[in-house]
């Protein structure tokens, strides 16, 4: 899919990578609650296949403004947010370390594919901005390495070891149900789970100060006011992210209708858009 260049004045989904994945992140960085067992009968939340292929639609939305999430895994631009390409159904960064860990993961499980050759340049431009190395060839060997099952495969599959795993788990302890698990993985998604101020720990940690989860015998509708108001607080700290649409005309729509299972019809709005999966 071809790819328009952002639009300053209409920003969309940049990705925002801490250099620390949750999955490494320091215990003190995300103050994890016991795990807490649903009752019988409870929904699968994201787990739910059907769940799940809407939370992709819906980032989707905002990250490349089309519910068509399985045309990204070609997707590769630089979006001038300064972390190099940003690439894929996520938006894996070559500056940021997550891009660097799929390509190292799909070269163990396909030797010698078309972006084996830039492993020492992913590694040497890790924590920066440059295409050192990567120019000009690396795009279209992203494009042409989509075309390979396994290649899409590896996407999916760090897409849920470090960012949709994670989420899940973490929403699910709080005692959420869908949409507070989806809100999870979009915030990680957008921020990463890195331990600064704007990351994902911090986010929870924030709204943690304002309402307790359910976990904790808080309502859950609260609890996810607060934590859409610290969502929005985090988007406001970078310029990339002060369009907060994907927090106040998608989610809060959802959590003001009452719809904490993320059942569809939905209707929303991202960056002035609408969508609606029926």
């Amino acid at each position: 899919m071809n790819h328009p260049s952002p639009d300053p004045a209409r920003p969309r989904g940049v990705l925002r990578r801490a250099l620390l994945a949750l999955t490494s992140a320091s215990p003190a960085a995300l103050p994890l609650l016991r795990p807490s067992h649903a009752a019988p009968g409870r929904r699968a939340g994201l787990g739910d296949p059907a769940k799940k292929e809407i939370a992709m639609r819906l980032v989707s939305s905002a990250e490349n403004s089309s519910l068509d999430w399985k045309a990204q895994y070609a997707y590769i631009e630089d979006i001038g947010d300064g972390r190099g390409y940003t690439a894929g159904i996520i938006g894996f960064c070559s500056g940021t370390g997550d891009m660097l860990d799929l390509v190292e993961l799909y070269t163990d499980r396909r030797p010698g594919n078309v972006l084996a050759r830039h492993l020492p340049a992913l590694r040497a431009v890790n924590g920066s901005d440059s295409h050192a190395g990567l120019d000009p060839d690396f795009p279209g060997d992203w494009r042409r390495a989509a075309r390979d099952r396994e290649f899409c495969r590896a996407q999916d599959d760090e897409r849920d070891r470090v960012y949709f795993g994670p989420a899940v788990r973490q929403a699910t302890e709080d005692g959420l149900r869908t949409l507070g698990q989806f809100a999870y993985y979009d915030a990680i998604v957008m921020h990463g789970g890195g331990d600064d101020r704007a990351g994902f720990p911090a986010i929870r940690e924030r709204a943690l100060r304002h309402a307790r989860p359910p976990a904790l015998g808080g309502d859950e509708v609260t609890y996810l006011h607060a934590f859409l108001d610290a969502r929005a607080w985090a988007m406001r700290q970078e310029a990339a992210h002060s369009d907060t649409s994907r927090v106040d005309t998608a989610q809060r729509v959802f959590l003001r209708a009452g719809n904490l299972d993320l059942d569809p019809p939905l209707h929303w709005r991202v960056y002035g858009d609408s969508y609606h999966i029926d």
